[in-house]
């Protein structure tokens, strides 16, 4: 399976770009460093997670994957409330971010449902 050919995966690069283009001038370096890592994690191990052989790496991958998107919703809460995004776009990227952890879930029990079988 290819990693460009999923829409959990085509979201959430939608997402790691915005949060890049969204925080570009920001000078509070650290922060934006984080927040923009934590986007790319999110893209780069559903990517690294599919694209494994192994059903345990390819979930021990989407479960990272899915951490890093509570991660980056907990930067969303963050930067809101520091008023580094708006409370509008803020709260549609944390929506956005939500329905990628739940498809990463939702790929997550596939791969458990298929590994016992």
């Amino acid at each position: 399976m290819r990693c460009e050919n999923l829409d959990v995966w085509k979201r959430a690069c939608r997402v790691c770009v915005d949060i890049y283009k969204y925080f570009k001038d920001l000078k509070d370096y650290g922060f934006k460093d984080q927040i923009t890592r934590s986007a790319l994690s999110v893209l780069s191990n559903i990517a690294e997670g599919v694209e494994r052989f192994s059903k345990q790496e390819t979930i021990r991958f989407l479960d990272i994957a899915r951490a890093s998107c509570a991660e980056l919703i907990t930067q969303i809460y963050i930067a809101i409330e520091i008023g580094y995004i708006l409370n509008n776009d803020g709260f549609k990227l944390k929506n956005e971010i939500e329905e990628i952890s739940k498809m990463v879930t939702s790929l997550i029990k596939k791969y458990k449902r298929v590994r016992r079988e």
